[in-house]
């Protein structure tokens, strides 16, 4: 059993911007794109696009601000009708590691939207510390359990394996699959906790697991430690998993995974994002994965563009040279 994307939209979890905040916003970038320096990963580009973002049309910052507080039952945000590039989409970029160095327009809206979250955060060991990363498709890793596959991406908290893995994930669609099938997909902790007994609950707020860093983080990132997959309230609790490298240490703790991934599925919805779509993933409360589909590597694949969100960048700080907004290695 799905939650409707419906149920998103009763839920206020979807907002369409309408034509003149979309101008508003894309005024915006385009201020950006002139006031602040060329490449996208300084201090000084978003510096300025953090003032910016003050400025944001007024509906979209109480919206961001409202979801900052209370993500919802489902832990999503879907926000419409974003600019894109003023003169035309260029071919999807087909090469591992693509991220966005020089400021577009549609890079620029993401992230004066993300700054209204909270503050723009990137890791240094995944895609060299970008702010924002490039989504696509590419020749050779379709197989791989990553942004960068066309097979099912199972699901999964953002880095979960990392302390200070991001609050929120935003991922703006720029093109979707020749076929339009290929979707996001959420799942949040507090639609599928009702369907788990108290006893798995309870299990799974135990230290009997631990996650692996993904390859794209490289190979010396240290023993991962033994922590629960919920944290937190009982009630209300956090979830910190990815059921491709998140391992239990027993039988039972084994078996209680399995419970919980089974519950994940039924209340997993799927949204195909359309050009100038932009999702805001609460990453603490909802898992998010991706269904299959085919690339051509015609220039005309999906493409993504993510962004990350610290609400708190101060946590993070011991790891974060000249306190600049790129995280290195792990405490």
């Amino acid at each position: 059993m799905s939650v409707d994307v419906s149920e998103l939209v009763r839920n206020d979890a979807v907002v369409t911007l309408g034509e003149p905040e979309r101008a508003e916003l894309e005024a915006l970038a385009q201020d950006l794109l002139r006031s602040a320096p060329p490449r996208i990963d300084t201090t000084e580009w978003v510096e300025r696009a953090r003032d910016l973002s003050t400025s944001l049309p007024a509906r979209l910052r109480l919206t961001l601000r409202r979801f900052t507080r209370d993500a919802g039952p489902d832990a999503v945000l879907l926000l419409r009708n974003l600019p894109g590039y003023p003169d035309g989409l260029p071919d999807t970029p087909m090469a591992a590691g693509s991220v966005q160095r020089t400021a577009t327009v549609p890079a620029a809206a993401l992230a004066l939207v993300s700054l209204g979250l909270g503050e723009l955060v990137s890791f240094r060991e995944e895609k060299h510390g970008a702010l924002v990363h490039d989504v696509v498709p590419v020749p050779g890793m379709e197989e791989y359990q990553g942004n960068a596959g066309s097979v099912a991406l199972n699901m999964h908290t953002e880095n979960a394996f990392h302390p200070f893995r991001p609050d929120f994930v935003g991922l703006m669609c720029l093109r979707n699959d020749h076929a339009d099938i290929a979707g996001l997909r959420i799942a949040s902790v507090r639609r599928a906790l009702p369907l788990l007994d108290d006893a798995d609950r309870a299990l799974l707020h135990q230290p009997r697991y631990v996650t692996a860093a993904p390859a794209s983080f490289g190979e010396n990132q240290g023993l991962p430690e033994a922590v629960g997959v919920l944290s937190g309230s009982p009630e209300d609790p956090d979830i910190t998993v990815d059921f491709t490298s998140t391992t239990p240490l027993d039988d039972e703790a084994a078996a209680v995974l399995a419970r919980l991934r089974t519950a994940i599925d039924r209340v997993t919805t799927t949204l195909i994002l359309a050009p100038g779509d932009l999702a805001f993933v609460d990453n603490r409360l909802a898992l998010h994965g991706r269904n299959s589909f085919q690339p051509y590597y015609d220039g005309r694949d999906r493409w993504l563009q993510r962004a990350f969100v610290h609400r708190d960048l101060r946590r993070s700080r011991a790891l974060r040279p000249a306190d600049g907004p790129v995280v290195h290695g792990t405490p």
